[in-house]
C-alpha cells in the first residue's frame, strides 16, 4: 500500500514537474529627454513568436547567414499604456514618476491576478550624451511565470 501511494505521489509530481512552463515579458520605456518631448509607455505583447521560426545554428562548416525576414518577427497586436516623461520643460518632474509609479504597479497587480508571478526585473538606461545628443531612455523589463 505504502509502495502504491509513493509510487502514485511520485509520479504525480514528475508529471507536474515536467509541464511546460509559460513566460511573459512586460516592458516600460521612460523617455528622458529633455523638455518633455519623448515618449514613455508600457509595451505588452499580445502575440506569441517561436524564436525557432528565426534562428539559424552557425557551425564551423555551415556559417550562411540568417535569412529570416525582419517584417515576419515584428508584432502589432500589442497592449501600449501611456506613462508620463521624467522630464518637462522646467526640468525632472517628480509628480510624473509618481504618477508611472502608480501605473506601472497598476500593471504589475493585474498581471499577479491573472495568475503571472514575477521572477525578475532588468533595467537599463541610455542617458543624454552631451549638448548634441538630446535621446535618453530608461528602459525596464518584467519577467513574468505562469503559475499553475
Amino acid at each position: 500500500m505504502k509502495k502504491s501511494l509513493f509510487t502514485l505521489l511520485f509520479t504525480v509530481l514528475a508529471a507536474t514537474a515536467a509541464q511546460a512552463q509559460e513566460f511573459k515579458i512586460i516592458t516600460t520605456v521612460e523617455s528622458i529627454v529633455p523638455s518633455g518631448l519623448g515618449r514613455s509607455r508600457i509595451i505588452d505583447g499580445n502575440a506569441d513568436r517561436d524564436y525557432k521560426e528565426f534562428a539559424t545554428v552557425q557551425t564551423e562548416e555551415d556559417n550562411s547567414r540568417n535569412k529570416a525576414d525582419r517584417s515576419d518577427i515584428r508584432v502589432k497586436d500589442f497592449e501600449e499604456t501611456k506613462l508620463l516623461n521624467f522630464y518637462n520643460i522646467a526640468g525632472i518632474r517628480f509628480q510624473n514618476i509618481a504618477a508611472n509609479d502608480a501605473l506601472i504597479s497598476s500593471k504589475l497587480t493585474a498581471m499577479a491576478a491573472e495568475g503571472w508571478e514575477l521572477v525578475f526585473v532588468t533595467s537599463g538606461v541610455e542617458a543624454d550624451a552631451g549638448d548634441k545628443d538630446g535621446q535618453g531612455i530608461f528602459i525596464t523589463r518584467y519577467v513574468f511565470k505562469k503559475v499553475n
